[in-house]
């Protein structure tokens, strides 16, 4: 029985640890260069209800969490708590922006979204990368 609670409890840390990402844009801009991804930046503020839940709804889908893994490097940044650059507004709240390498913002809006909609925004931000390109 122990070992099922713990197995239970490690799984829900894992899962919970899926949205610990990291607060500093400097840091995001040198690994989305080292690997060759967009940025995606999260703004919230702690008192936010509509950032909890797209935390807890969109940011949850296992395709959302591939996509960001695999084609962005992800970075949450509350206004309430970090160092926000100051070409992002941080009002309303959820925010959300899709970066270049070189932190030129490609897509941008604001609120909870549900993930076909988020799907087409990360979307958006592909096709004005590559519209940029040429």
């Amino acid at each position: 029985m122990r070992y099922l609670i713990s197995m239970i409890f490690l799984t829900t840390l894992l899962f919970s640890a899926d949205l610990a990402w990291p607060s500093d844009y400097k840091e995001a801009l040198v690994k989305a260069k080292k690997e060759n991804k967009l940025i995606y930046v999260f703004i919230t503020s702690d008192s936010c209800q509509w950032c909890r839940k797209f935390e807890r709804t969109t940011l949850q889908d296992k395709g959302v969490q591939k996509r960001l893994a695999k084609e962005y490097v992800s970075i949450h940044l509350s206004r309430d708590r970090h160092s926000i650059p100051e070409f992002i507004q941080t009002s309303p709240v959820p925010r959300h922006y899709f970066l270049d390498q070189n932190g030129t913002v490609l897509y941008n809006t604001i609120g909870h979204r549900n993930v076909e909609l988020f799907d087409s925004f990360m979307n958006n931000a592909q096709e004005k990368l590559e519209k940029n390109k040429n």
